[in-house]
């Protein structure tokens, strides 16, 4: 009886050992099963090569820095119109006046007052126009006895006085203004020749 208890109990051993081998099997089996779809997963989904990340990283800075761009140049038009608007806006402000003025001598002529006090009008408008190129930083170019230069005289007429030096303006047609370094009207004058 011992030797087939033992008999059994070696059965039961060896079937409980069995049924753990089939179980680890059946486990490898799986994890081999996982590991091939693991790969396979691998291989379907391509390796990003480092040149192609790179590649859509500088196209999306290109795109960022295009659209910054053209955001800045949108404004700066913006501004620009702003600006030239603020800029006519004074300087016609500044004109306004002297309009005005004129408006009133033109009155006083029709209404044929005293002559005096219309040309003494007509000086205060001058004035006033001279103080508007002031406030605007607008200054007359010197031309008269002076040397002359092509950058801000324009020579309409070539003339002889013995008493001068060659390429002197001996007389101004037109007087020229500038603003700041730039000519706004060149002075049309006569340069002396003693040729």
């Amino acid at each position: 009886m011992q030797d087939n208890e033992m008999k059994e109990k070696q059965a039961e051993q060896e079937a409980a050992e069995a049924k753990a081998a089939e179980q680890e099997n059946a486990e490898a089996a799986e994890a081999e099963k996982a590991e091939d779809a693991k790969n396979a997963e691998e291989a379907a989904e391509p390796e990003v090569d480092p040149k192609d990340a790179k590649i859509e990283e500088l196209q999306n800075r290109l795109l960022r820095l295009q659209a910054d761009f053209e955001n800045f140049r949108r404004r700066t038009n913006i501004e620009k119109e702003q600006l030239s608007t603020f800029v006519t806006a004074n300087v016609v402000g500044k004109f306004l006046k002297v309009l005005d003025n004129f408006e009133r001598a033109e009155a006083s002529v029709e209404k044929g007052d005293n002559v005096d006090a219309v040309v003494d009008g007509m000086k205060k408008i001058r004035r006033q126009f001279e103080d508007a190129f002031k406030d605007l930083k607008v200054e007359e170019i010197e031309a008269q006895n002076a040397k002359f230069d092509p950058n801000i005289h324009e020579a309409v007429m070539r003339g002889h006085n013995p008493e001068l030096d060659d390429e002197i303006v001996d007389m101004v047609f037109e007087k020229g203004y500038k603003l700041g370094d730039k000519v706004i009207r060149h002075s049309k004058v006569r340069v002396n020749t003693n040729e």
